[in-house]
């Protein structure tokens, strides 16, 4: 019981410190995505702003000519994990793969636009994944975080006062089991004392009627008999 109570205090400090650094980490995602979500709009802005000022520059929607050409991505998205105190949390990234097939769009009109339009939509879409990985890592951290707490919660409110309890009811048990062999000791010991006394008077008795003599009855010491000593106690 001395060693589960130990371990349930090992493993207290242990899940405490994980759910301080779960929170530590949590607390600084929160902070990003309220950076992001407040950088998302001034974005979002920039880039519906460029494109209306491509198709004035252009001269026409080039909206579903470019949807009808798209036959592959360009900017694709890769995941890894990313370990905080045993907990893998999920992180994308952007990455491009292939050339720009729209390079010599608006070269007759509009170029300039055209190219601040990409750029600004790029941003945009590296910013949306970033977003995207925040969001996903913030929910995995609160049901981590949720889960750390309630084990710590359970094992400093429930599982070590039982422990201390079951404990303090072991050692109350083994001092009482002590005191009751101390004192049926004792009681063997007087009994034996009473028993030897007696046979003393009744000898006694006997030498004054003159049926013994002084040295008769006594037991002399003898090694080699099985004689069973007396209890000591300390």
């Amino acid at each position: 019981m001395k060693a589960r109570l130990a371990g349930a205090v090992k493993g207290h400090s242990l899940l405490k410190k994980k759910a301080e650094a779960l929170q530590m980490r949590f607390r600084i995602i929160l902070a990003k995505i309220v950076e992001t979500k407040t950088l998302m709009g001034e974005i979002m802005k920039d880039a519906a702003f460029s494109l209306a000022e491509a198709k004035f520059a252009s001269g026409a929607d080039f909206n579903q000519s470019v949807l009808q050409n798209v036959t592959k991505a360009r900017l694709k998205i890769r995941s890894r994990m990313d370990n905080v105190a045993g907990t893998n949390l999920p992180i994308f990234e952007t990455f491009e793969d292939g050339v720009d097939t729209y390079e010599l769009t608006g070269l007759s009109r509009g170029g300039q636009q055209m190219a601040k339009l990409k750029i600004n939509f790029k941003r945009a879409i590296e910013l949306l994944v970033q977003l995207a990985s925040l969001q996903a890592s913030f929910i995995t951290l609160d049901i981590v975080v949720k889960i750390t707490n309630r084990r710590v919660n359970a094992i400093e409110h429930v599982i070590i006062p039982k422990y201390e309890r079951t404990l303090a009811y072991i050692i109350t048990e083994l001092d009482e089991l002590e005191r009751e062999e101390f004192y049926r000791l004792k009681k063997i010991q007087e009994k034996k004392k009473q028993a030897k006394d007696k046979k003393e008077k009744a000898r006694l008795l006997l030498i004054e009627q003159g049926l013994l003599t002084v040295d008769d009855g006594r037991d002399e010491p003898n090694l080699i008999a099985d004689n069973f000593d007396d209890d000591v106690l300390f």
